[in-house]
């Protein structure tokens, strides 16, 4: 996705140049125009650079949380499993001594 917004915007900044070279304009005019059209763009993509960061954080974060859960879980499925290997383990002593 991002690369097809970068594109576009690439894109949508040459075209505009272009049209801007082929008008009939003063200098001063056309360097007015590209000046406020080179703003214009690199405000876009600041935009859409934050958007992003914010969503690559979010998504960091989301992860973040869902691989302490899935810990969580596994470190008491591991623990379950020992109570229930010493409980065996005392069981089969006891059956030995009687």
């Amino acid at each position: 996705m991002s690369t097809i917004v970068i594109s576009f915007l690439a894109g949508a900044a040459i075209g505009s140049g272009l049209a801007l070279l082929f008008a009939p304009k003063t200098g001063r005019e056309m360097r007015e125009q590209i000046k406020d059209m080179t703003d214009d763009a690199v405000d876009r993509i600041r935009d859409y650079a934050k958007d992003a960061q914010e969503k690559i954080l979010s998504t960091y974060e989301t992860g973040k949380d869902l691989v302490k859960e899935k810990k969580s879980i596994i470190s008491s499925a591991i623990e379950a499993g020992k109570e229930a290997m010493e409980k065996e383990r005392e069981r089969i002593s006891e059956d030995r001594k009687a």
